[in-house]
């Protein structure tokens, strides 16, 4: 761009020509006399498209040092969220001043909360841009001691950068001057509906009041544009609008109670409605919402010494800015949560963030991340955590079992205005903007709903396989004991044979063989009851890849948008009507059909979004409900199962270990009497019958031997079963190292690979 490049004059002349046009164009949303100008795109020499700012014949009434303010507020201005001041120019004979200004190709925040689509407010993404442009904005106008007095979504444009993204900048500047933090102004400027109280009642309401106002009057106007790109509607808005109904405006205002971001009056000298939060439609998730409405209750807050100030505004609204968004999928309670937290926190911080959101306590909480189990630390940092999406999110799952509660929303329906019969092209047109509006809504409800079960089934099934490998690794473990003792047990050499006398150790050998066959009988109904458990396990999970395909193929958000794309043409229809001063018969004809039409589509859009999106959710809730509590009693009773083994091994193990020393005992007995029957002459008749006494010895000795070999291999299972009860206690299967948010180092990797 060449600075100072002549613009056509015929073309600038030819606006100018037309003021009267352009103040009534835009007079229509600025106090009585602020309409004076017009920005239009035009052609530079160098090729490029620039905003040329023309001003009408009235704004040269004013004091010249009124009318240069705004070249100079903004020859001071640099900042990439603060449209640019190219020249200014004169034209003609005339010397009237125009402005050659960046241009923004997309319109204004207001021309993109006023489509259809953002009816009920931008989604979360776009909102954080939105909020980043207009703190970066606003705070480079505080650092250059500049107060703005005219913030309106009107006056905040977008573009597109290079990557697509949005780009919001502050412009018009005719009401702006310096002031700084401790100076006063008396004049006013702005907008009705985001003017701050006091300076409503003297420029709305035409009380005489001798009141000064200071920089918070931007922080006020701050906050209603926010709000409004939030919900998509005002904050403050009386019974027959803000325009119709000024007194009930400034008493909505002045009289809300702290705390409160919103006021209405549904009905005609009805009461005042307060709300402290923001409305279910909002698209915003409940963890910005709740970071969000503090810093809103704090600057619409008409008493000066209660309202923050910049320095306040700026740091909170940095802070949020600053924090990155985990997202969490609660099984329990079937919904998507975002939780908001700054890299820097410990993991302990995040686990207790989840909490205020799900009601989950730290100590209940157990996640799985793409199908594995993973152990978050809390005293690591939260950049450790993995890189999580909407579609990819962590899976919280609580050891305690409760109802899914789902997606709270709003029936669109409810939201959905009628038709008036006879033809008022105004009104058809906002009435079909309305339904329009609660279509979209609805749509993205039906794909949120649609996205929740298949949140919900794919987290069922990553748990079942969990459990299923669980009842693969207790079930082997448990055979390998039941083959070692059955091998130790299967020859009877603790019975007094021929000739072989009562002795008190063989005895005790025959009560440890009988405690052991009743070890191996436990173990075998264990055995027993963890393959019918896999079975179990085995038939839900082919009824969630059953469930999961039928999501896969539903086709109900499709038949939604089909309709919304007829509709959308009709409406684009009605927009053009609308600003012509009336229809002919046959053109006449075709727009009530189209509003026939019209009207059949929401209502069929409405079906679709009730029978197939609706019902089939409320469906898969009970069932998830009714899965839940399967998977928690069968995650309970594989716990026990998996005791119960782990005892009967230890169990195992002493009595083995006791039967070791006594066969020990007994054969050093054996042999020792041996000895001395040999070393006697004559030799006195034998106390026991020498082969019997010779075969006892023999079998001893083996099974010394053999219950050597069972103790390794019952202490080997028995660490493997503890092993898998510490799984169950501490969740320790196997630590799964997630990809942190930010780039870790090699040996940071190995050290989590190691651990």
């Amino acid at each position: 761009m060449r600075v100072g490049a002549p613009i056509p004059t015929q073309a600038v002349s030819a606006l100018l020509g037309s003021g009267e046009r352009l103040n009534r164009g835009l007079g229509g949303g600025v106090l009585p006399g602020q309409g004076r100008h017009l920005c239009c795109p035009l052609w530079q020499k160098s090729g490029e498209l620039v905003a040329v700012k023309v001003f009408n014949t009235a704004s040269y009434m004013r004091p010249r040092e009124v009318q240069v303010r705004e070249f100079e507020v903004l020859r001071k201005l640099n900042h990439q969220n603060i449209v640019k001041l190219f020249a200014v120019e004169e034209t003609g004979g005339s010397r009237q001043k125009v402005l050659v200004m960046e241009y923004c190709s997309s319109g204004s925040l207001l021309s993109v909360l006023e489509s259809p689509e953002n009816a009920f407010g931008l989604p979360e993404d776009e909102f954080l841009v939105v909020l980043r442009c207009v703190v970066a904005g606003m705070n480079h106008l505080r650092e250059n001691g500049i107060v703005h007095r005219d913030i309106k979504p009107g006056n905040i444009m977008r573009l597109l950068g290079e990557e697509g993204q949005s780009i919001y900048k502050l412009t018009d500047f005719g009401a702006a001057r310096e002031l700084d933090d401790d100076e006063k102004f008396i004049s006013v400027y702005g907008t009705e509906e985001y003017l701050h109280p006091d300076m409503y009642e003297r420029a709305v309401l035409r009380k005489p009041q001798q009141k000064a106002f200071g920089v918070a009057v931007d922080l006020w106007s701050i906050g209603v544009t926010l709000y409004h790109a939030a919900t998509g509607s005002l904050p403050f808005v009386p019974f027959g609008g803000p325009r119709r109904n000024k007194e009930i405006m400034y008493r909505i205002t002045t009289e809300k109670p702290a705390g409160a971001i919103a006021g209405t009056q549904r009905r005609e000298n009805g009461p005042l409605e307060w709300s402290y939060s923001l409305p279910i439609t909002c698209r915003l998730s409940s963890g910005l919402q709740s970071q969000l409405v503090p810093i809103l209750a704090n600057i619409l807050e008409v008493e000066q010494a209660k309202c923050w100030g910049f320095d306040q505004f700026f740091a909170e609204t940095s802070d949020i800015l600053q924090r990155v968004i985990v997202h969490v999928f609660s099984l329990s309670e079937a919904v998507l949560h975002h939780v908001y937290i700054h890299g820097h926190n410990t993991i302990a911080i995040f686990l207790e963030a989840v909490y205020e959101q799900t009601n989950v306590a730290p100590q209940h909480q157990e996640y799985l991340f793409e199908g594995h189990l993973c152990v978050l630390e809390p005293n690591l940092s939260a950049q450790h955590i993995a890189h999580t999406t909407a579609s990819s999110p962590l899976t919280l799952f609580s050891m305690a079992s409760e109802t899914p509660k789902g997606l709270a929303f709003r029936d669109p329906a409810l939201d959905i205005p009628k038709f008036v019969p006879k033809v008022d092209l105004q009104a058809d047109y906002n009435t079909a903007k309305g339904v329009l509006g609660a279509g979209y809504q609805a749509l993205r409800l039906a794909q949120a709903l649609l996205a929740g079960q298949e949140l919900m089934l794919r987290g069922l099934h990553w748990f079942v396989e969990i459990l299923q490998a669980t009842c693969r690794r207790t079930l082997e473990v448990t055979r390998m004991a039941l083959l070692f003792l059955s091998s130790s047990l299967g020859t009877d050499r603790f019975s007094n044979g021929a000739g072989t006398p009562e002795i008190q150790e063989l005895k005790r050998a025959t009560e440890l063989r009988s405690q052991l066959r009743t070890l191996a009988g436990v173990l075998s109904r264990c055995s027993h009851n963890i393959t019918e458990t896999q079975m179990s396990l085995s038939s839900l999970s082919s009824e969630l890849v059953k469930n999961r395909d039928q999501v896969h193929e539903d086709r109900s958000t499709q038949k939604i948008q089909c309709c919304l794309d007829k509709m959308y043409l009709i409406y684009k229809q009605f927009k053009k009507s609308r600003v012509r001063p009336g229809l002919g018969y046959n053109e006449e004809q075709i727009h009530k059909l189209d509003k026939v039409n019209f009207s059949h589509l929401a209502k069929r859009l409405l079906q679709v979004f009730q029978e197939e999106c609706v019902q089939k959710y409320q469906t898969s809730l009970v069932t998830h409900g009714k899965h839940m509590r399967v998977v928690h009693e069968t995650r309970n009773h594989l716990r026990l199962v998996g005791c119960s083994v782990a005892a009967c091994n230890t169990e195992a193990q002493g009595a083995q270990e006791s039967l070791s020393k006594l066969l020990d005992r007994l054969s050093q007995q054996l042999l020792q009497d041996r000895t001395k029957g040999a070393q006697a002459s004559p030799p006195p008749t034998a106390p026991y019958p020498s082969p019997a006494l010779k075969d006892l010895v023999l079998h001893m000795q083996e099974l010394y031997e053999e219950m050597k070999l069972l103790a390794f291999d019952l202490q080997d299972n028995n660490r493997i079963i503890e092993g898998n009860c510490w799984v169950y206690k501490k969740r320790i299967c196997l630590t799964l190292m997630l990809t942190p948010l930010s780039v870790q180092s090699e040996a940071e990797a190995q050290r989590h690979v190691d651990l």
